[in-house]
């Protein structure tokens, strides 16, 4: 951590930077960008003109939320951002640290002020991990300019982080590192003598270096730390003495990387934006993306279970009646894979997702119910029409139950001319109304053939 001025031996333990050997340190953490110009990515954020780029070359402060995946710079934005304000840094884990660190960090700030007239910025790491009451320790301290607040997610602000809290702090996404910009950052790795592996002599060839840098999967501490083992790996050039040369091979780069996962976080916003997208592929008849994001998750660690029950939630709503089968190929599929386990029995799930991707898409179901559900909702508990009753019991038939029931299979086409099965105090509702596609056109057919003859009837008795 960086630190200010002052007697080292009156601030806490948790705010004192301890000497660490730099032989010792991970190369993602010796090559930590020291400026704004060393900085890779975030152009959507830090790119000429961009309102954060503008307060900081300013060396304005503001409270903020650095919103992004593992591996795009939130830390270390938060130290540059102090450094430009010439500001003290504390910086804090949620993980490992409560309201009472809290209160020794906002003295710390106040002695600042107060001794030496410096700004002070809090950084707290995975802030989403402190509860409401915790985040709300901060609020008097960012309202009084105590201290300004900048806090690192890796989850949505809008669910975990209180609103009193993101009304005092703007929000700035970060995004995974495209592989360019990652290239760019192990190529500075491996050429600077002081911080990096200049001094190491390693050679790599453009494709083992794209290669590295697309397992790194957008993020720079992964994909440094993975150039790092690779370097050690490094084949050293004939006679190599000491001080010779040696290659990273791009047989040695699949080795590292191998195993690697994409990022995943089962029950997190990215695993619930990845079945949101799979299923709208499904739903936009795109069995390319859906196949794309059924293998994502499937690559990512999602259990099979999951994403077998999340097919059939596909075929009942988006398929539909336009094609029944759908949704009995989902439920076979699912069963298959109780059956074959993994990896076998994913392709039975992947056949259900190109099935239904393809298969013509309904909602009217789904709709309808949903209008139905409504219209309970609205007009309560009203009675069952006596007509329709069951009476079992001569008191019953005394009442008047099941009095002027037609019995449906007596009329022709087993349809009773006029009757209606809705309660009397309710309006006429069309709940289901088929589409032009699939099973469902014969469907439509059918309806209206019986409910148009049904209306000619009525009209001819007037």
């Amino acid at each position: 951590m960086t630190r200010g001025a002052g007697n080292p031996g009156d601030q806490p333990d948790f705010l004192r930077e301890v000497p660490v050997n730099d032989a010792l340190r991970p190369l993602a953490d010796r090559m930590r960008p020291r400026t704004l110009d060393e900085f890779v990515g975030q152009d959507q954020v830090l790119g000429a003109g961009k309102p954060l780029r503008q307060a900081l070359e300013k060396g304005q402060l503001h409270s903020l939320i650095l919103w992004g995946p593992p591996g795009t710079g939130k830390t270390t934005l938060a130290r540059l951002i102090a450094r430009r304000a010439d500001a003290e840094f504390m910086q804090l884990s949620a993980v490992m640290s409560g309201v009472k660190d809290i209160r020794e960090a906002v003295e710390r700030a106040r002695q600042a002020r107060a001794e030496r007239g410096r700004r002070s910025v809090l950084f707290l790491d995975e802030v989403h991990r402190f509860n409401k009451s915790q985040q709300d320790t901060f609020l008097p301290y960012v309202e009084d300019g105590t201290l300004t607040f900048i806090g690192a997610t890796t989850e949505n602000p809008s669910f975990e982080i209180n609103s009193a809290l993101l009304s005092r702090a703007r929000v700035y996404v970060l995004r995974s590192l495209a592989v360019d910009a990652v290239v760019k950052l192990l190529r500075r790795a491996l050429d600077d003598p002081d911080r990096g592996l200049g001094k190491r002599n390693i050679d790599i060839d453009d494709a083992a270096l794209v290669a590295l840098a697309h397992g790194g999967d957008g993020d720079a501490r992964r994909a440094l730390g993975m150039l790092e083992v690779a370097a050690d790996l490094a084949t050293p050039v004939e006679g190599g003495a000491e001080g010779g040369r040696a290659v990273i091979t791009i047989e040695q780069v699949r080795e590292v990387a191998a195993g690697g996962r994409r990022r995943f976080d089962k029950g997190g916003e990215q695993f619930y934006d990845q079945i949101s997208a799979l299923h709208k592929a499904v739903r936009g008849t795109d069995p390319d993306g859906a196949l794309y994001w059924f293998a994502r998750m499937l690559d990512g660690g999602c259990d099979p279970h999951y994403l077998a029950r999340r097919i059939v939630r596909m075929a009942v709503e988006d398929i539909g009646l336009a094609d029944p089968r759908g949704q009995q190929l989902a439920l076979d599929a699912w069963q298959t894979f109780e059956r074959l386990g993994s990896p076998e029995g994913e392709l039975a799930l992947a056949n259900a997702v190109v099935y239904l991707a393809v298969a013509p898409k309904s909602n009217a179901v789904y709709v309808a119910y949903g209008e139905a559900k409504a219209d309970v909702e609205e007009f309560g508990t009203l009675d069952v029409p006596l007509r329709f009753r069951n009476a079992p019991t001569k008191l019953m038939k005394g009442l008047g139950y099941g009095e002027g029931y037609q019995y449906a299979h007596d009329a022709p086409d087993a349809f009773v001319k006029g009757e209606r099965y809705l309660p009397d105090e309710m309006p006429d509702r069309r709940y289901y109304r088929p589409v032009s596609r699939g099973l469902e056109i014969k469907i439509g057919e059918a309806l209206a053939r019986l409910r148009g003859a049904a209306k000619g009837d009525e009209e001819n008795k007037k």
